[in-house]
Formats: structure tokens, sequence, C-alpha cells
């Protein structure tokens, strides 16, 4: 594994467990793994069911809680 690969694996990890806890973390990978989850496939069926008006509108909401910092 790559320098930048375990890095990007430590600060999802940080970012699953802030958001998560420790276990609920845990039982998200645990489901990732067991369910062959395609992300990029979750996203096309998530979005293409979204109407431009309400994905305008949760972009709008997410800038609001997560401003671009650069980081």
């Amino acid at each position: 594994m790559t320098a930048g690969t375990v890095e990007i694996i430590e600060r999802g990890m940080q970012c699953l467990v802030q958001g998560l806890g420790d276990i609920e973390a845990e039982k998200f990978i645990a489901a990732v793994k067991r369910e062959r989850f395609d992300y990029t496939e979750w996203q096309r069926d998530f979005f293409d069911g979204m109407s431009a008006e309400d994905f305008n509108s949760c972009a709008a909401e997410y800038d609001i809680k997560h401003p671009f910092t650069k980081n």
C-alpha cells in the first residue's frame, strides 16, 4: 500500500468514527465489504432520481455545513 493510500484510509476512518462512532463505523465497513457496495453506482441511482432543484438545494445546504477550506 502506498503512503497516499494509507493516508486516505486513515482520514476516511477518522471521518467514519467521528460521524458514526467506533461500532457503527465498523458495521458500515463490514456491510460495504459484505455487499460489494459500488459507491459510483449508488451515487448514480441516488442522484438520477433527484430533480435539479432538489440537487441544487442539497448542494447549497452541504456547502453551508461544510465550507471549502482547501485542506
